[in-house]
């Protein structure tokens, strides 16, 4: 149990030392993709803050490597080039070994506890907010009065693609202005008497507004996103990407229900009356209402209605939708590249402040050949046209030098030159706290031969 509790902190740690800085990385690159595709249009670039909320809470996850891939695949590649020529050529590879526990100062170690301990609070506060805030306004729907509507009204919902009895209205004192709530009972609720003060243009704006959040199921998607974005909701910046998530997803409901009352201009126009008749109203205070004024870009709003459309042609927007993908590829190889681990920290038995662990294991950036002997391709072997890799655990002693060398696999036939080479190196000694320390790493020596 115990170890299980300092592997999850570990986990825990890592998450959120991770998202520090991976969050900001995908915002800035969100902003130039953003910006990219606001020529190709609305759902482009809403398509872009969705990616990149998905990426701001996946990619602090991710334990991928992309250093052990890569040493991997050219090991694979050089394995296949061989060909029937006697010129051999010798690779050698380095790894990090297993990883070893580090002693921690039990200061040190249960400050991290306290942090990990605090992250986990924070996010089971955020967890019983967005469930609070469910609750309330799912019990806010079914206590609504529900709306019966005239032949009229339901024709025009008809026209805008939903059957009889699809969408519900209701009308409910505790909201101030349009909101658009349910899962599977997709509701409208109003204040009431808001409809009778709609003309029958401002109604069609309204209507066609709320249908396209109903057709897209907006509702639904924001639950998603909110529980999807759990891990990663202390940082502030994540916030800064849903608010944009939430503003161009408006921008793309204006531009399905202009459509739908047949005009940019006279739909712009409808929302300037709305915006008039609700600037003395407070904002629905219920859990991801989606109202025909949300998101506060209300200016944007009417200056993209009423603005010239450019359009994009194919080849461009082909170039933009490469540019976007080849940004966002960047962001996720920089992010695992730099990705930073934390070992397993442990209040048990603290060592003393000046005991050092005998021995560990760090990644192979972190060593410095100073001499290294090249091996040599057996004659034999050669002959033979036997390739292969070489796998060498190591000991890398306080002074520098090659210790403990074992074959860990490998061509019997190759395995005694790389051992009569590998023996043979010497590294800068590596440091732990100022103080020289042994390291463990693992050696890989692949013997090719050239085409």
């Amino acid at each position: 149990m115990i170890g299980f509790a300092t592997t999850l902190e570990s986990h825990v740690l890592a998450y959120l030392l991770n998202s520090l800085w991976q969050v900001p990385l995908v915002l800035c690159a969100a902003l130039i993709a953003a910006r990219l595709a606001r020529r190709i249009g609305p759902q482009t670039e809403h398509r872009v803050w969705v990616g990149a909320l998905l990426l701001e809470v996946v990619l602090p996850l991710c334990h991928f490597k992309l250093n052990e891939l890569g040493r991997q695949a050219w090991g694979l590649v050089l394995w296949l080039s061989h060909g029937e020529a006697v010129d051999g050529h010798v690779h050698v590879l380095l790894d990090s070994g297993a990883a070893a526990p580090v002693a921690l100062p039990w200061q040190t170690a249960l400050a991290l506890a306290a942090v990990a301990m605090a992250y986990v609070c924070a996010l089971l506060y955020f967890a019983a907010r967005l469930g609070w805030g469910i609750w309330t306004t799912e019990t806010l729907r079914r206590r609504a009065t529900r709306l019966v509507l005239d032949p009229e009204m339901t024709g025009k919902i008809a026209a805008f693609g939903f059957g009889n009895g699809a969408v519900q209205f209701a009308t409910s004192s505790t909201i101030s202005g349009p909101a658009t709530v349910g899962v599977r009972n997709q509701t409208l609720l109003l204040p009431p008497g808001f409809l009778d003060k709609l003309s029958a243009e401002e109604f069609d704006a309204l209507l066609a507004h709320e249908i396209a959040h109903m057709q897209r199921q907006d509702f639904v998607k924001n639950l998603l996103y909110g529980f999807l974005a759990l891990p990663a909701v202390y940082h502030p910046l994540l916030w800064l990407t849903r608010q944009r998530l939430a503003e161009t997803r408006e921008l793309v409901c204006d531009a399905m229900a202009a459509e739908a009352v047949g005009g940019r201009e006279g739909y712009a126009r409808s929302l300037l009356r709305l915006a008039r008749m609700l600037s003395d109203r407070r904002a629905p205070r219920i859990l991801h209402a989606i109202g025909i004024l949300d998101a506060n870009i209300f200016e944007r709003r009417v200056m993209y209605l009423t603005r010239k459309s450019l359009e994009t042609r194919g080849a461009q927007r082909v170039a933009i939708a490469v540019a976007c993908a080849l940004l966002a590829i960047a962001t996720c190889t920089s992010a695992l590249a730099l990705r930073m681990e934390v070992t397993e920290p442990s209040t048990q038995n603290p060592a003393p402040p000046t005991q050092t662990p005998k021995k560990i294991a760090v990644k192979d950036t972190y060593l410095n050949v100073v001499t290294k002997v090249p091996p040599v391709y057996p004659v034999d072997a050669k002959t033979a046209k036997i390739t292969g890799t070489v796998a060498l655990d190591a000991i890398i002693g306080k002074d520098g030098s090659v210790e403990n060398l074992k074959v860990l696999s490998g061509p019997t036939e190759l395995q005694q030159s790389a051992l009569d080479a590998v023996k043979q190196w010497k590294y800068k000694p590596f440091l732990l706290n100022g103080d020289p320390i042994d390291v463990e790493t693992t050696i890989k020596v692949i013997y090719t031969l050239k085409k």
